[in-house]
């Protein structure tokens, strides 16, 4: 059982890409994020609330305090620096030592049965759910230590728009690039599509999509693969991309390259700012834009590949 160090930053909407950044610098796993939410249904739902503050956690091994300090300390400066232009509002570092144990527990009181679209539905696995429409899709969701639950914005966008592709027509093999929790995997599956592959570089997302497919009777069909693109396992009639604007950028040419003529790439984890820089990157790699979603500061694009 591992011990880490949590990393703790409340921020306004608008700077969590600017905090994830600095938290990503010493967290190897990543960050999560946790916009404000106000609980209904007697607390078994959640609703966004925008003008409430987001949490972004990251976690550093602790069993190495010497690490583990010199990786708080970076942060502290960076978040510093960011707290000094005085933009936004950024709170202060906490940290706390938790057991993965521990960590999972922590979770549940941050997370629970969401709507999204018209009949997705993220279930917590402790929560329960009465199913409604008989065409309702329940992912039966434990993110462990790896982000994806579907409450930030990012995720929300890349479902809604992965569901409205389902309704267009058959999904075929899809690719999740940085699969997380495995929620979007899961997602294409349950919509339709063949099979879904995902890659992510770190370790334990890769135990989190397999063990959530799994739960969700989707092992069969989802496949998990430490790594990022080139995947040598393409080409794919869909590409999902729950990235940051940087890595998109960054990645752009390989998601494409990713594609079947005329596959489709929905790409989210789009600061507004950065939307144009994102657009560019991914028409220089032969992509079309063909859809736009958003939600407070945060885009996603659909882009379709060259026939």
């Amino acid at each position: 059982m591992g011990r880490w160090l949590e990393l703790t930053v409340e921020s306004d909407i608008e700077a969590v890409e600017a905090v994830c950044e600095i938290l990503a610098r010493v967290a190897p796993g990543g960050t999560s994020v946790e916009p404000g939410f106000e609980l209904v249904e007697d607390g078994l739902g959640a609703r966004i609330d925008t003008n409430r503050p987001a949490t972004i956690r990251a976690y550093v091994p602790a069993l190495d305090r010497a690490a583990a300090d010199h990786a708080v300390a970076i942060v502290s400066e960076a978040l510093g620096h960011l707290q000094a232009f005085n933009l936004r509002p950024i709170g202060e570092l906490r940290t706390t030592v938790v057991d993965e144990a521990d960590w999972a527990e922590a979770w549940k009181e941050h997370f629970h049965v969401l709507r999204l679209g018209r009949r997705l539905v993220i279930k917590p696995s402790w929560e329960r759910h009465q199913r409604g429409a008989d065409d309702e899709v329940v992912i039966d969701l434990d993110p462990g230590m790896a982000f994806g639950t579907g409450l930030h914005p990012t995720t929300r966008l890349c479902l809604e728009a992965l569901e409205a592709r389902a309704d267009r027509g058959p999904l075929g093999r899809a690719l999740d690039v940085g699969c997380g929790s495995g929620i979007l995997s899961i997602a294409a599956v349950k919509l339709g599509a063949t099979r879904a592959v995902g890659v992510d570089i770190d370790p334990i997302a890769i135990e989190a999509t397999l063990a959530n497919a799994r739960h969700n009777r989707a092992g069969k069909r989802v496949r998990a693969h430490e790594g990022s693109v080139p995947t040598d396992r393409g080409p794919f009639d869909l590409v999902l991309a729950n990235l940051i604007a940087g890595l998109l950028v960054e990645l752009a040419a390989p998601l494409a390259a990713e594609l079947v003529p005329g596959g489709t790439l929905i790409a989210s984890g789009i600061f507004i700012d950065r939307e144009p820089e994102v657009r560019a990157a991914l028409e220089s790699a032969g992509l079309r834009i063909t859809g736009r979603r958003h939600e407070t500061d945060w885009v996603a694009l659909e882009a379709i590949g060259p026939a």
